[in-house]
């Protein structure tokens, strides 16, 4: 049912229920006009009147019950501007007297706003002020305001009945609301739950864009973007190990500070895989493909660095060897969005340069990060690398240029032992890890030979 349906039933009260009030107004209608009746001399016309009154609240129910939700409403609306119609005849027929004048002037009030408003109430007096008109075809009332007992009696009873059956029906209704609201608010707390415990197993950007009805967005394109893999050394031997019960204990632990630091640096994780993680940066709310890298491989400096304490709590409890992890980056272009069939579908990325990500993690040292060449240029000026030379990867034809990250250049300070910088005319690769005691002056030698070289030199 749509919203406009469900209004519509709401405003609408059921057939039964519009029987119940309409026979009460009718009997009351009918009751005002037999008082004034001089039954010495009945008048054909308001015997007539009176009968047709009973059989039009009868017949109308038989009307209303026959038809849909979706037009009820509507056929109820006009049924309402016939009451008001037949109610300004019967009162016309009685010449206005007062109370009754009174009486069902403030009900047909009364019914209008409650069931539409201010323009319920200029229509329906409208249609009143229809019903005296139509009444002067048959009567030519004669204005003189009766005050007789008899007429105002049976109005008064009849008016006062139907506002005691619409107060208990008011009531009923309103306590079904009440019911209703309740369950509705148990409702929307079960969905908040059954939400939150949906959005732990899907990835931010799903959950983002089908949250806010924007899963179109979803949609496979091409994107530059940086892509992580890592993996636990070791890891199937240690499940041998230990029992079941706290390996994944360890490894709920470890995924979750893992991941912690992802959402710190703002990535996106695609998927866990047993004790592997891979995580893409540029998916979604990218910075730019620049600074997309740097966060992805400053987060994998975190990650090596949180390990280091992982590794002393976890030989506090009682795992001797360390567990150590291997991580590998590339940064290219691949395809990202859902794939899959319409009955499931999956967000993640596609290409050659997510299975180089991946060989990369392959081919790393424990607790060593490997990054490819183009990683490497984008995050050079921030991250301080060691050239690893040329390595040959499963499904590559060509060897693959590596480097493996050694730090952020800001936190190495003093204890830096890599140099690397570039300019017109001027390319420097300084290793002093790798440097020969035996080298080391030869190596000393010709810096200072090249920098008094370049003081010494007059730049035109």
């Amino acid at each position: 049912m749509t919203s406009k349906q469900e209004t519509s039933s709401l405003q609408a009260e059921s057939p039964q229920q519009q029987y119940y009030f309409r026979t009460l107004i009718c009997f009351a209608a009918a009751g005002t006009l037999a008082s004034y009746i001089n039954w010495s001399n009945v008048s054909p016309l308001y015997s007539a009147t009176i009968v047709a009154l009973l059989i039009y609240a009868y017949g109308t129910y038989h009307f209303t019950h026959k038809q849909a939700a979706d037009t009820l409403a509507k056929s109820s609306r006009w049924l309402s501007y016939v009451d008001a119609g037949l109610i300004g005849l019967v009162l016309s027929f009685t010449n206005f007297s007062v109370l009754p004048c009174v009486l069902f002037l403030t009900m047909i009030q009364f019914n209008a706003l409650i069931s539409g408003g201010l323009r319920k109430l200029m229509e329906d007096n409208s249609a009143f002020a229809v019903g005296i008109l139509v009444s002067f075809i048959f009567h030519a009332p004669s204005f003189v305001l009766s005050t007789s007992i008899e007429i105002s009696l049976s109005s008064l009873i009849g008016i006062a009945a139907y506002f005691l059956v619409y107060a208990v029906y008011m009531h009923n209704r309103f306590h079904k609301l009440s019911i209703s609201q309740k369950q509705l608010e148990n409702e929307q707390k079960w969905h908040k739950i059954r939400a939150y415990k949906l959005s732990r197993y899907l990835p931010p950007t799903v959950w983002k864009a089908i949250n806010q009805g924007k899963d179109e967005t979803l949609q496979a394109e091409r994107k530059k973007i940086s892509i992580f893999f890592s993996d636990i050394k070791d890891f199937s031997q240690l499940a041998e190990e230990i029992e079941a019960e706290a390996l994944n204990e360890l490894l709920n632990h470890y995924l979750t500070e893992m991941s912690k630091i992802v959402t710190q640096h703002g990535g996106t994780i695609d998927k866990f895989m047993g004790d592997a993680i891979m995580v893409l940066f540029g998916d979604s709310n990218s910075q730019g493909v620049k600074a997309d890298c740097v966060r992805c491989v400053s987060m994998a400096v975190a990650m090596k660095k949180k390990m280091r304490s992982l590794q002393l709590e976890w030989f506090n409890q009682g795992i001797k060897k360390p567990l150590q992890i291997r991580m590998g980056i590339n940064t290219g272009y691949c395809t990202v969005g859902t794939f899959g069939t319409s009955s499931h579908l999956d967000y993640t990325v596609l290409g050659t340069q997510v299975n180089l990500a991946s060989r990369l993690e392959s081919a790393a040292e424990p607790d060593e990060i490997l990054i490819s060449h183009e990683t490497w240029s984008l995050c050079k000026d921030t991250i301080m690398c060691r050239d690893k030379g040329e390595i040959q990867v499963k499904g590559f034809a060509q060897p693959i240029k590596v480097y493996q990250v050694a730090d952020l250049r800001k936190d190495l300070g003093k204890n830096q032992s890599y140099f690397e910088d570039r300019a017109e005319g001027f390319s420097m690769y300084l290793d002093m890890d790798k440097v020969r005691n035996y080298d080391k002056e030869k190596v000393i030698e010709s810096l200072e030979k090249a920098a008094s070289r370049l003081r010494d030199k007059v730049i035109i």
